[in-house]
């Protein structure tokens, strides 16, 4: 029995260059035009059969633009950020650019004090094995983008370091199909798009 997952990720609180660790700020003006422009093209994902969406302010109030109704899951927030939580990368790097540097090159350490990145994969990935499989169901979920991250660096069974050679642009949606264990990234054609 074989499960499709839809992984949405929300839309944008910021512009790139305000991005924050942990960011809890809700869509900006960007975001909620964006979704809305979005908003006919990804009308079909309503007919998910569960709905999800990360707790945090942007992937609920996308989750509400595009009218799906998702319930929040707390296994899908983001990685936790410790005390860098609300800083930008510029920002740690000026005071702690050792930390980031241990940070970066080894997935278990977590010198913020919050989440090493490896317990954050496992805690995505123990997510999405435990989803109720029936086959031909679709379950989707709108999420950070770290989350889709660690969900590929999951299911694809690479190397935790590939984490950071994956980019999540807002509004971007990849499915996954398969079960617990045993997960495909299916990339749709053009064709099926129309």
């Amino acid at each position: 029995m074989n499960l499709r997952l839809t992984l949405l990720a929300a839309a944008r609180s910021s512009s790139l260059l305000e991005v924050r660790f942990g960011d809890d700020r809700p869509l900006d003006a960007t975001g909620w035009h964006e979704t809305e422009r979005a908003a006919p093209v990804l009308v079909h994902l309503a007919a998910a059969d569960l709905r999800y969406c990360s707790p945090s302010p942007r992937c609920r109030e996308t989750g509400r633009v595009l009218g799906l109704s998702p319930l929040a899951q707390p296994a899908l927030r983001g990685c936790d950020m410790g005390r860098w939580r609300g800083r930008t990368l510029e920002e740690v790097m000026a005071h702690e650019s050792r930390a980031v540097d241990a940070w970066l090159a080894d997935p278990r350490v977590a010198p913020h004090g919050g989440e090493p990145l490896l317990t954050f994969i496992s805690r995505v990935g123990g997510w999405l094995d435990t989803r109720p499989v029936h086959d031909g169901g679709h379950i989707l979920a709108v999420t950070e983008p770290d989350v889709v991250r660690a969900a590929l660096v999951y299911t694809l069974k690479v190397p935790p370091h590939s984490y950071w050679s994956i980019d999540v642009m807002p509004l971007t949606a990849i499915t996954l199909t398969g079960r617990a264990g045993h997960w495909n990234l299916r990339l749709k054609s053009v064709l099926e798009q129309v």
